[in-house]
């Protein structure tokens, strides 16, 4: 479990480097400019980040269902060779979805400026640039993309229902808030991830206006990696208690 949010971590660290970091000087410097070369950057990382860390989550869904469903197989199905292959895979496959975005999407002609109504690169605000029907190549590798993640999505799900039923034969009532206290954080990452992914892009016509877009935008690529990394600690009790000691202080303080 330590090695997936290991790379959970470097994926978290490298998603809001991608963004974050350029809008905050764009935002000090009063511009709105980006280089070519930093465009392409951003359409590249950004996908390939966020595929590599849905890819991740999903192998830690299977991670939690072998722990809790075949907890005496853990050793011989996620040992350390296994680990490395699944994470493997994810990295690799990350990266082979955002090469093939990346040049389908700087491959079309350009006609409509050079304006993207966005804090950061992204591919839908680049693909209404384009003058051509050539987009629509761009488009259904998107939508290969999507099924693939959707698939995934329904993956997580079919092992959160057989943990979940795993977890209810458990006669123990420590053993279950245990099992529960491993995929809670899981789950809401998972769902924190998921939600302002499909509120971004499925969001209803009525609700289409630019500043509730930007902020929606900012919501997916900048939330999740924030939020993430205390949705993992709060099993910590060092950290706990670290969090009570400063809310205490500030109560104290303000009396």
């Amino acid at each position: 479990m330590y090695f997936f949010l290991l790379n959970l971590a470097l994926l978290d660290l490298g998603s809001i480097s991608t963004t974050l970091p350029k809008a905050m000087a764009n935002a000090l410097c009063d511009t709105r400019a980006i280089s070519y070369q930093g465009c392409v950057a951003q359409v590249f990382l950004f996908p390939f980040l966020a595929g590599v860390e849905f890819s991740i989550l999903t192998v830690m869904a299977y991670d939690r269902y072998v722990a809790i469903c075949k907890p005496l197989h853990y050793g011989s199905l996620l040992g350390s060779r296994a680990c490395a292959t699944m994470a493997a895979a994810a990295w690799g496959s990350g990266f082979l979805n955002a090469v093939l975005h990346t040049a389908n999407t700087f491959s079309l002609p350009l006609c409509q400026g050079n304006a993207v109504e966005q804090f950061f690169c992204e591919i839908p605000q680049i693909l209404k640039l384009s003058c051509s029907d050539a987009y629509l190549r761009e488009v259904g590798a998107l939508m290969f993309t999507v099924f693939l993640a959707i698939g995934c999505f329904l993956f997580i799900v079919f092992k959160y229902v057989q943990i979940f039923r795993a977890v209810q034969r458990m006669p123990s009532e420590q053993g279950r808030h245990k099992a529960f206290s491993t995929c809670l954080p899981h789950l809401a990452v998972v769902s924190l991830f998921l939600s302002t992914i499909i509120f971004a892009y499925l969001k209803p016509p009525f609700l289409s206006f630019p500043s509730l877009h930007l902020m929606v935008s900012f919501l997916y690529s900048v939330l999740p990696p924030a939020v993430n990394p205390v949705l993992y600690s709060m099993r910590n009790k060092v950290l706990k208690n670290s969090v009570w000691k400063f809310f205490e202080y500030m109560l104290l303080q303000n009396q």
